[in-house]
């Protein structure tokens, strides 16, 4: 059984930062690619930014320039860093990793269970 720990979430005033962790535990046996995606109210979730286990890295436009993904390999443990929030930040922000149990098994994504992230102006 495979788990994904989200920590890291909260209140924030707009220009300020937050930082979310997400340790994957349990019967892993290698992990692709670690991600982190947002959905705000009534809206669809969407990505946020992802990160290879090479490190190749890619940003949604509108955090560009903001947020900082990076990982752990040793640790499978990926963070987000937070810069110059901004109201339309706030949504409740799910890690994700594209990983298999075992050698013979297909990549399958597992999920956080959700991060609530506010940003007031």
């Amino acid at each position: 059984q495979v788990k994904l720990v989200e920590s890291g979430g909260g209140l924030v005033q707009a220009g300020g930062s937050l930082r979310l962790s997400c340790a994957a535990s349990g019967t892993i046996f290698s992990i692709n690619t670690m991600g982190w995606y947002r959905q705000a109210p009534g809206k669809q979730r969407d990505l946020v930014a992802t990160i290879t286990s090479g490190g190749n890295t890619n940003y949604a436009d509108s955090v560009k320039g903001r947020f900082t993904i990076s990982r752990d390999n040793a640790k499978n443990t990926v963070y987000l860093q937070m810069n110059s929030l901004k109201p339309e930040d706030t949504a409740v922000y799910y890690c994700n990793a594209n990983l298999k149990t075992t050698w013979w098994r297909n990549e399958y994504d597992y999920w956080g269970q959700g991060n609530q992230v506010t940003v007031s102006s």
